[in-house]
């Protein structure tokens, strides 16, 4: 590629992307250690030692006070400033746009995205009762900026009745989907297994990727001794595998240091556009459980803002933690579900490439560099989602220079114009169902089901059937529109 004399030296660009796994049952190795070497995989020591800021993705599997510092002492960038994050997937491609716009303006030089997880091995030493001897860092290492920064993802009225993690939220998305779709159960759960058929089948071409085994459609959606039920209509193949061991690493900088350190042109990805937002933070107060407004307006302006046509857009990668995230995002930015010549994934999804916690989308990024320079002149797309598909972000990438500088938007104030639902944290009375889930346990047995039910007034109302017979009639029926009694604890009776 040959950079025009005129473009902004300040441009950003994407110049190293590594990837690892971490398969061999080592108990010694940590998140920080798992960063390292994705760091060395992503440039050579005399770039990594220019790096100026170290951003450092939220991690779950281990407690450092700032692992960023850890990270930049290892890889000899001395007088690098540290950060650290909240809590989310949307969290990579978020810090993306950041540096971005802190390259542009001159605010850093070379800015280092990290992020690891070791669940895998830290989920195995829990069940033998051990604590692994990892780093820690004293009280006299001050906390990284950042670190305590976002919102709680439960309201009270998810709080009052314990719908309080993503396996138990996104099927009830799934079937709100299948309900405004009038479709059968059987016929939506084949539908979904074809489409996660479809991502696993990237994955077995995916050299990153966790499990690379191609996986027919009937396998995942049916129940199996292997795959289990997890919460009606999800098994476990249609959740996200945070059973990993995968660290991830993205350095940016600007098209005059790129060009000072002599890093290849033919390596050199740019971010064209990206935008932010979110939906309702309250489950209960978004209009529809099967819409994203935030997703349908910062996923479409990202697109006017890179100058391109949804349908100009050669590579995607649709943050896919659960079927139901797919299909909501593809539907609010006008994306087919089932073209072959453009899946909706370049990694093979959380499911199957892995799901390292909030670290999936600095993968997603990292693969979509390599499609893209293995391809000059293509485009692509990232969308990033947090939370209950609550937070937002999303990127365009291409090999081609800009004809502009790097635009980013913050759309909020448009998401929040849209109109939402009166919630009734607490509320009795007869009801509506709108949507439903139902945790399984590992026997088999229907534990209880959560309903999102509408009330009178058009407003909605969380519940849950705490009778397991009940409960277990809410997978072999379809309870849709069903008239429900709620009553003053929460809990619910079909009538």
């Amino acid at each position: 590629m040959t950079v025009p004399s005129a473009l902004d030296p300040r441009t950003p660009v994407l110049v190293g992307y590594g990837q690892v796994n971490q398969r061999e049952q080592n108990p010694e190795v940590e998140p920080v250690d798992l960063m390292v070497q994705a760091a060395r995989a992503a440039a050579d020591p005399r770039v990594l030692e220019s790096v100026d800021s170290v951003r450092i993705v939220n991690l779950l599997s281990w407690h450092y006070r700032d692992p960023g510092l850890l990270l930049a002492q290892r890889i000899r960038a001395d007088k690098a400033t540290t950060r650290y994050t909240g809590v989310g997937g949307n969290v990579p491609q978020s810090l993306v746009n950041e540096a971005c716009l802190d390259l542009q303006s001159g605010r850093a030089e070379a800015v280092l995205i990290a992020g690891a997880e070791t669940w895998r091995t830290r989920s195995r030493l829990r069940a033998r009762g051990i604590k692994p001897d990892w780093t820690r860092q004293d009280e006299s290492v001050p906390e990284a900026p950042g670190a305590h920064e976002g919102v709680p993802m439960a309201g009270d009225a998810e709080i009052r009745i314990n719908l309080d993690r993503p396996a138990f939220v996104y099927p009830m998305f799934e079937q709100a989907l299948r309900i405004a779709e009038g479709e059968s159960s059987d016929t939506h759960r084949r539908r979904i297994g074809e489409l996660w058929s479809q991502f696993s089948a990237v994955a077995a071409g995916n050299t990153h990727a966790w499990s690379r085994d191609a996986v027919p459609a009937e396998q995942i959606w049916q129940p199996g001794p292997d795959n289990r039920m997890i919460s009606w209509p999800y098994t476990k193949l249609m959740n996200s595998n945070n059973m990993v061991n995968q660290g991830a690493v993205l350095i940016l900088t600007t098209v005059e240091k790129a060009t000072y350190l002599q890093i290849p042109t033919d390596r050199w990805v740019f971010p064209y556009a990206g935008t932010d937002a979110h939906d309702t933070y309250a489950i209960g107060e978004r209009a529809e459980l099967h819409r994203s407004p935030a997703i349908r307006i910062a996923g479409r302006r990202v697109l006017e803002l890179a100058g391109l046509g949804v349908d100009e857009v050669d590579l995607i990668d649709v943050y896919s933690c659960f079927p139901s995230a797919v299909q909501v995002a593809a539907a609010e930015i006008g994306l087919p579900l089932a073209d072959p010549s453009r899946p909706l994934t370049v990694t093979g999804g959380l499911t199957f490439a892995g799901g390292p916690w909030n670290n999936y989308v600095s993968h997603s990024i990292a693969t979509m560099a390599e499609h893209l320079v293995a391809n000059p002149g293509a485009r692509g797309l990232i969308t990033a989602n947090g939370g209950y598909l609550t937070k937002h972000s999303f990127g365009v990438y291409g090999t081609e220079p800009p004809a502009h500088e790097f635009r980013w938007q913050d759309v909020q104030s448009e998401v929040d114009a849209e109109p939402t639902r009166r919630l009734h944290v607490e509320w009795s009375g007869t009801g509506t169902v709108e949507s439903w889930t139902t945790p399984v346990g590992r026997d088999g047995t229907a534990e209880r089901a959560f309903l999102a039910v509408r009330t009178p007034d058009d407003g909605r109302t969380l519940a849950r059937i705490v009778d397991e017979s009940a409960a277990a009639a809410t997978m072999s029926q379809d309870i849709a529109g069903a008239k429900v009694q709620v009553h003053p604890d929460g809990s619910a009776t079909l009538l």
